[in-house]
């Protein structure tokens, strides 16, 4: 059983594994057009924010929570904070408002 557990495991960090590593091993030689590396480096924003912007407008509770956090985040993004920082601000907005 012990045994089982280990392989499915080494087996799907395997999976996982490999076509990320593929990519690096077989294409670091090659140069991007500056297009397209502009888009593959928006990738990471624009999933986090397909998976993050529906949750917001779905708080029941309390909606203003989710829209002032966006908002915050937002600001903070667009002052030109880094992506932890902006994660900071919207953390602490919302702490201050939980606590009034």
């Amino acid at each position: 059983m012990h045994s089982n557990i280990f392989l499915i495991i080494l087996g799907m960090g395997l999976v996982t594994y490999i076509p990320r590593m593929l990519p690096l091993t077989l294409f670091h030689r090659i140069e991007l057009p500056p297009f397209w590396r502009g888009v593959l480096r928006n990738v990471p924003y624009a999933t986090l924010g397909a998976l993050i912007i529906p949750g917001i407008f779905l708080i029941q509770d309390d909606p203003v929570f989710g829209i002032l956090g966006f908002v915050s985040a937002v600001i903070a993004s667009w002052l030109g904070a880094n992506v932890m920082i902006v994660v900071f601000v919207s953390v602490l907005v919302l702490t201050v408002y939980t606590m009034v």
